[in-house]
């Protein structure tokens, strides 16, 4: 039977017809109109002529009767079974603007008319990615998941993950082989630091014996790897797992979030320090390990707060390794539950925020009280950073400058900078 892009079977309830895609919608998939109804069809485009099958919710993309000219061929052999990519079929600069209509999209539906800069394309490989893994009539399956289902796709390789990363797979697939429960799947992260690769295992249910910890350093060592953690204990280290924030190397310990690409966080940095300009102190909110902490810091001084304890403890001890940078201090804190203050912050020239997906609302509104002058929003999500952009503005800063950067290529992912500025501080 044809399988829909969901996993379901066709029925005999099965509806073919031709539809005419009106938009790309915010997910990736076209937007048709059948009447009243929206139908969304995976894998195509605006302008297409597409024949479908629907099932029930699923769809299935038949065939593209009437193809639109921004239609290319995808760069992967897995492109439509996995879910890793949804975008490989749009031609580079119909991609980019798509990227950049959705920024706009967001800041519009908050009623927050501005103009967005071009996107900036995507200029390197992932150095981080995080699979799936099952064992299956006795070989290890690693890769990601098809779209919308628990069918596991493995892979061989990927078009858009540092080379390092594809080459050391089958000997990722042997080191967990034995670490894998049946039916269950495990999560393994592969991130390619300054150091080596550095391989992260959780959602492991195997209690590990002294004799199994052994084997594992020694196929560790045998790779080689820079280490190796289960469910965030580490189990080898042959060297600090590090990577280099401006000209500061940190050891960042597992389980701590990084950009996934090395270049789009250069791109991020260098759009923040120009936001912030001749600032002298800087407050650096949810910092993580220091990604834009230790570039601020080459020239004003920065307080760093997360939640992240394990974080903040790997950035301060960059700062004892530092050489050529202005002082950095770090407070762990829970930034959504415990937002610093309008009177907290005020100690500033400028404040950089960099929240996970679901934005920093809270800490937003007590931005928006504040005297600070100059506020950088970095965000993954276009529909929180607008929404957080809105209580900013509401509260008296002017936005200034909005720069979209493709970080996760022919992903529907958009990252992007904002930059706001309080023309006329409170007094």
């Amino acid at each position: 039977m044809a399988q829909s892009r969901s996993g379901a079977p066709r029925d005999r309830a099965s509806d073919v017809r031709e539809l005419v895609i009106d938009r790309v919608g915010a997910q990736g998939d076209g937007v048709a109109r059948d009447g009243e109804r929206q139908i969304f069809v995976p894998f195509t485009l605006a302008g297409e002529r597409v024949a479908v099958t629907l099932n029930g919710p699923h769809v299935t993309l038949d065939n593209v009767v009437v193809a639109s000219p921004d239609r290319v061929a995808p760069v992967c052999r897995y492109f439509g079974h996995c879910g890793g990519c949804s975008l490989q079929h749009m031609a580079p600069a119909a991609y980019l603007s798509w990227k950049h209509d959705q920024v706009a999209a967001a800041f519009n539906s908050r009623g927050i008319e501005t103009v967005v800069d071009a996107t900036m394309p995507a200029r390197g490989p992932r150095r981080r990615a995080v699979f799936s893994a099952h064992q299956h009539d006795h070989n290890v399956h690693l890769g990601f998941h098809a779209a919308g289902t628990h069918d596991l796709i493995d892979i061989a390789e990927c078009a858009v993950l540092d080379r390092r990363i594809v080459a050391a797979l089958p000997a990722v697939r042997r080191l967990i082989a034995d670490l894998l429960p049946k039916r269950e799947d495990v999560r393994v992260t592969v991130t390619m630091m300054s150091s080596g690769l550095d391989v992260g295992l959780d959602e492991v249910r195997r209690v590990l014996s002294p004799d199994v910890r052994t084997e594992l350093a020694r196929q560790a060592a045998a790779v080689p790897l820079a280490r190796v953690s289960i469910n965030g204990d580490t189990i080898f280290e042959a060297l600090p797992a590090t990577l280099h924030f401006g000209s500061t190397e940190v050891a960042v310990p597992p389980h701590t979030f990084i950009q996934a690409v090395r270049e789009a966080e250069a791109d991020m940095a260098e759009l923040v320090i120009a936001a912030v300009g001749s600032a002298k102190t800087v407050v650096d909110l949810f910092s993580g390990v220091g990604a834009f902490t230790f570039p601020l810091s080459q020239r004003a001084k920065v307080a760093a707060y997360d939640s992240d304890a394990n974080a903040l403890a790997a950035l301060q001890a960059g700062v004892k390794r530092a050489t050529g940078i202005k002082p950095i201090t770090t407070q762990v804190r829970d930034l959504f539950r415990e937002p610093l203050s309008a009177l907290e912050l005020n100690a500033f020239d400028a404040i950089v925020f960099d929240p996970p997906r679901a934005g920093a609302e809270a800490q937003a509104r007590m931005i928006a009280k504040s005297k600070v002058k100059t506020v950088v929003a970095v965000s993954c999500n276009p529909a929180t950073l607008a929404r957080d952009a809105r209580v900013l503005m509401d509260g008296g800063y002017a936005l200034k400058r909005v720069t979209p950067i493709d970080q996760f290529e022919y992903s529907t992912h958009i990252e992007a900078v904002a930059t706001f500025v309080r023309d006329n501080p409170k007094r």
